[in-house]
């Protein structure tokens, strides 16, 4: 029987934006973008309604632009610069993420196959709970991103969506927060 996918935890989550910046995003595909874009938003706008560490990374700036404004502007702090694809490979990432004390991430971004997927292969093995958002991923062609997402599965993360996420971190409806971060998700 294969093990039970873990539960969220408020405090023991990380909610992880991958380099989502503005000159990689014309090469996705534009309703696929558009997801990520809504379910990334409401899972930072989720992570900083419950107090969950917010992180972002943004590969190669000098070459790859900056993270998308529409992102940018719900940051609680700048994003991490990196030149690994996997940000478990980057030093400064790697003692961000020490500091937050806790050990499940979620994650979106881009691209699936390459910078979300090694993320997720490093960090599993590194022994953190990953769980990986279907519908707030994105690779320049469809076939990459279902590879990335079997591939982050193969790994060892849950393979989830953003909302599925968001209301297990909830846990409950009829509180604040629920009514603060469900719109986003509608």
């Amino acid at each position: 029987m294969p093990a039970p996918h873990p539960k969220l935890h408020r405090d023991r989550t990380v909610i992880l934006v991958v380099d989502v910046q503005d000159r990689l995003t014309p090469a996705m595909p534009p309703e696929a973008l558009a997801r990520l874009v809504k379910y990334a938003r409401a899972l930072i706008h989720c992570g900083k309604t419950l107090g969950l560490p917010v992180l972002c990374t943004e590969q190669y700036p000098k070459g790859l632009g900056h993270t998308l404004p529409a992102l940018a502007e719900l940051l609680p702090s700048p994003p991490l610069e990196k030149v690994h694809f996997s940000c478990g490979a980057d030093p400064v990432f790697q003692r961000t993420l020490e500091t937050t004390g806790r050990k499940q991430v979620v994650i979106t971004g881009m691209e699936t196959h390459v910078c979300v997927f090694q993320t997720t292969r490093d960090l599993v093995a590194m022994g953190f709970d990953v769980q990986v958002c279907a519908d707030a991923v994105s690779s320049r062609t469809e076939e990459h991103r279902v590879r990335g997402l079997d591939l982050c599965r193969q790994a060892g993360a849950v393979v989830t969506t953003a909302e599925t996420a968001i209301f297990d971190l909830l846990h409950r409806a009829a509180t604040p927060e629920f009514k603060a971060v469900s719109p986003w998700v509608k």
